[in-house]
């Protein structure tokens, strides 16, 4: 009998309860990865790992304001000896933790051809997969001395059986889906229609599906699954509508998203009663030059920027941070 299918909308979905005094909170999601062109074909050698020492400074920025953030680290960055430097001492001490981040390009066996197609590692046969996957895991724990238990997907790369083989290997949380979002015009998966709540993945309890936190704003955005479909062709029309505040899809990351749009977002998210908000970005934006939202030094001030507005704003809503330890002992499971 197959197990559950994460790229399938669940028609029931069994929506993940929390303890009375858990309220609404939030986790920071760091997509912790070697830097390469955005704009260039995927290589498995064009890449560098310059930026990996600055996770350093955003740790100790997330410990000044209380934050306990998860790295979802990938192959490059786990083999490199900085990144334990940068964080190995605060994973240890329960000040950040560390999760599975695969990008198939990168992460041996490297027997699959390298395309677009394929950088999504759940289009690939499911035991070349399961041991790139297997492999990425076990040097994660090996490194860093932490047991991972939660996963994300590069490029939310999602297949039919991610769920088993993050079941075997004792992950407990998936947050892969990025709802509200379709990536099958390159390949990739359709999260379009999934929910935004956090829901269990199988029926035993044991996985449970994370998704990251974007919202539809604005008098439309009831109708955001409806209308944003139709106008993936026709971004001069999304902006119109943006500019005119009647619909606007927002992400909750400081890449292309300000932190005006991130705040009005959060309260839409708060006020629908989401229990847990999913922030993310990705770890070559934390020095200039490597992503295309972080040019140079004034971007870096702004990235940091947008990140103390967040702090500020969730805390003046009541909204504490959380960690993966914390998810995991505050669920309900009766």
């Amino acid at each position: 009998m197959p197990g559950p299918n994460l790229l399938e909308r669940p028609t029931s979905p069994d929506y993940v309860t929390f303890r009375n005094d858990f309220g609404q909170r939030f986790l920071v999601t760091v997509d912790t990865e070697e830097e390469f062109d955005w704009n260039a074909s995927l290589d498995r050698e064009k890449h560098t790992l310059d930026t990996v020492p600055a996770l350093r400074t955003f740790q100790e920025f997330c410990e000044s304001h209380g934050v306990v953030p998860v790295y979802l680290i990938d192959y490059p960055v786990a083999q490199a000896p900085e990144a334990v430097e940068a964080i190995g001492a605060a994973v240890a001490a329960g000040r950040a933790e560390v999760g599975v981040q695969l990008h198939p390009w990168v992460s041996p066996p490297l027997a699959e051809e390298v395309n677009q197609y394929n950088s999504y590692a759940g289009n690939l046969p499911v035991e070349l997969e399961r041991e790139k996957f297997r492999i990425l895991r076990d040097t994660i724990e090996a490194k860093f001395g932490s047991r991972p238990l939660i996963y994300r997907a590069g490029r939310y790369g999602l297949g039919p059986e991610t769920a088993d083989i993050l079941a075997d290997h004792g992950l407990t949380i998936d947050t892969s889906v990025r709802a509200m979002f379709d990536y099958s015009g390159s390949g990739g998966p359709n999260y379009r229609d999934h929910p935004l709540r956090p829901y269990w993945v199988d029926r035993q309890r044991n996985l449970l599906e994370l998704p990251l936190t974007t919202i539809f704003w604005g008098p439309l955005r009831q109708l955001g699954n409806v209308i944003y479909p139709h106008l993936w062709r026709a971004p001069s029309i999304r902006g119109i509508l943006s500019r005119a505040g009647l619909l606007e899809r927002i992400p909750l990351t400081p890449e292309g998203v300000t932190a005006e749009e991130a705040v009005r977002a959060i309260d839409v998210a708060l006020d629908e009663g989401l229990p847990v908000l999913v922030l993310s970005f990705h770890s070559p934006s934390l020095a200039p030059g490597y992503t295309p939202y972080v040019r140079n030094e004034e971007d870096l001030e702004r990235l940091y920027a947008w990140w103390r507005i967040v702090f500020a704003h969730l805390a003046r809503r009541g909204v504490q941070p959380t960690s993966v330890t914390d998810i995991m002992e505050s669920v309900a499971l009766a």
